[in-house]
């Protein structure tokens, strides 16, 4: 029974839970308080099932397992689920990444844009975001024009070929997103919409300021965000 580890770990919860209550009688919402106490402690590192790890270092094993490490974790893992979708969703069109889609999105819901606007829009580094720019302008999905004060600067704006693809895309990567957010009920993808809304505008507010450019912010803006446990 692939289950009696759980039943087993959640008889052991009600032992504890009995022990502390000393005797008294226990009810569901009791447990379930307990329960919730206990999952939230950040000194419990809960294992997941997760089929990649063997048991070869348990010292590693409790670092991966750590609350924010198996959030980020299955952040990664759910990243790259999302463009395997996505590049499916793209196959049999001149766009070759999901970063080339996302631009030429971005480009759809403005006049125009500096390429420096779309690239920093579409959360790219300057390298990166230019071979992006470049291959959707010689798709002739992008067009570009030299700023009229400033010579060194260019727009860019979609064409009408890029909008007719974008839309004939969207019947994709409509299925793309329902796959993304799997079974979750509709209750549960308005809660981990605020969740991920709320995670990315303290992400965008550091990624637009600049504040993570070395080891060291990392270090530091980590000490300035922990809880206090």
């Amino acid at each position: 029974m692939k289950s009696y580890q759980l039943i087993h770990q959640l008889i052991e919860l009600v032992a504890e839970l009995e022990e502390e209550s000393q005797g008294q009688e226990i009810s569901l919402q009791d447990f379930t308080g307990f329960l919730l106490n206990r999952v939230g402690d950040p000194k419990e590192k809960a294992r997941s099932n997760e089929v990649r790890f063997g048991e070869g270092d348990s010292a590693a094993l409790d670092i991966a397992y750590q609350l924010d490490n198996n959030i980020s974790r299955l952040f990664v893992f759910m990243s790259r689920y999302a463009r395997s979708y996505i590049k499916k969703a793209l196959e049999g069109t001149p766009l070759q990444t999901a970063e080339d889609f996302t631009a030429l999105a971005i480009l759809l819901t403005h006049t125009h844009l500096s390429k420096s606007e779309l690239i920093s829009h579409n959360l790219q580094e300057k390298t990166s975001g230019t071979e992006v720019i470049r291959r959707l302008i010689a798709s002739g999905l992008v067009r570009q024009w030299d700023d009229e004060k400033d010579k060194r600067s260019k727009h860019i704006a979609i064409t009408g070929e890029g909008k007719t693809l974008l839309f004939q895309i969207f019947e994709h990567t409509n299925y793309v997103g329902k796959i993304i957010t799997g079974k979750l009920t509709i209750a549960e993808k308005f809660t981990l919409q605020y969740l991920l809304q709320k995670l990315e505008n303290f992400h965008l507010e550091h990624y637009e300021k600049k504040t993570i450019v070395s080891r060291a912010d990392l270090k530091n803006l980590a000490a300035e965000i922990a809880p206090a446990y």
